[in-house]
């Protein structure tokens, strides 16, 4: 059964909102062992990065480790589960991503509805995506790029990372808003999509701007515009793609939840310890080095109303493209 986007955030906002008296002890006590941070995506990745960072913050402020498990597999669909059937008493977190809100969509059956039996507790950050291009084509600007896939219905390819990551999704939109026809290409992951696209085997990707902006700067790879609606501060030079299709807007976002009907309290305080790091100078520091995006702090309502926004945004785009997994 789906659980309305209208029904999801009234639960949001007002779990931040039961009496704290019976359960405020309990919740001051809170962590009495360790917790557990688990994320869906393999180690060294910028899932698990950003996790390790919040997790090694919330240890040395709640006194008790914050340990980063990671459960690849699934697009995140294992490590989701795991948390959805943890008992909901603080104790084992979802480091939760973009692919959560696409996956509600992608999947015709998953053993767990996201917006049903998550509680969202704190937002960290979110991070754009480049639109890159192999420098032989001619194309130096997103009107260009327009034009030119026009004149060419069907010839030009579009890499990804796989069917249905943020990476492609992207890319389908911005088909959809461009008007565009372009052959999808979905590969094992960023690496071999980057290596096809600086051979010229495919024309352009949509992957993480972090990773790009070392190809981007030697001008390996030409970037035509960045998916955030404010241009990024590593490339300000790079024009968002918003300048020429306006509205269109998908970056990537982290944030903690933890299962549904896990005690307000622990939330909040939760959601307070992780906003108190995104205001601290080290932590900013260190999560922009690992993520290299915008900080981005917040209540769990707040955290609620983007998992639903996204997760409505994406359905969208999903079904107008009419996008399947293999």
């Amino acid at each position: 059964m789906k659980l309305s986007r209208r029904k999801f955030l009234h639960l949001a906002a007002g779990a931040v909102a039961l009496p704290a008296l019976p359960r405020t002890a309990h919740a001051q006590a809170y962590p009495t062992r360790p917790v557990r941070l688990i994320s869906g995506f393999p180690a060294g990745g910028p899932n698990d990065l950003v996790a390790r960072s919040m997790g090694q913050w919330l240890s040395e402020r709640l006194g008790q480790p914050f340990i980063v498990e990671d459960r690849p597999g699934a697009g995140s669909n294992i490590a989701t589960e795991a948390v959805m059937k943890s008992p909901p008493d603080g104790y084992t977190l979802l480091m939760v991503a973009t692919p959560n809100a696409i996956n509600a969509t992608l999947y015709e059956r998953l053993p767990f509805n996201f917006i049903r039996d998550i509680a969202p507790v704190a937002t960290i950050m979110h991070v754009p995506n480049a639109m890159v291009v192999n420098p032989s084509l001619p194309a130096k600007t997103v009107p260009e790029f327009i034009a030119y896939a026009k004149a060419n219905p069907g010839k030009l390819t579009m890499a990804s990372p796989g069917i249905g990551t943020p990476g492609h999704i992207c890319g389908e939109l911005f088909k959809l808003m461009a008007d565009l026809n372009m052959l999808h290409v979905p590969y094992r992951g960023a690496a071999p999509a980057v290596i096809d696209l600086i051979a010229g085997q495919v024309q352009v990707f949509f992957p993480n701007l972090p990773t790009m902006t070392q190809y981007i700067r030697t001008g390996t790879l030409r970037a035509l515009a960045v998916t955030s609606a404010t241009r990024a501060g590593v490339l300000p030079d790079v024009p968002t793609m918003g300048e020429f299709l306006a509205g269109y807007e998908a970056s990537a976002w982290y944030g903690i939840g933890t299962p549904k009907n896990t005690p307000a309290e622990i939330v909040n305080k939760l959601n307070v310890e992780s906003n108190t790091g995104l205001a601290d100078a080290k932590l900013r520091a260190r999560l922009s080095e690992v993520g290299g995006g915008t900080i981005l702090a917040g209540s769990p309502a707040d955290f609620g109303k983007l998992i639903a926004d996204e997760t409505e945004k994406w359905g969208k785009v999903i079904r107008a493209a009419n996008i399947k997994l293999e």
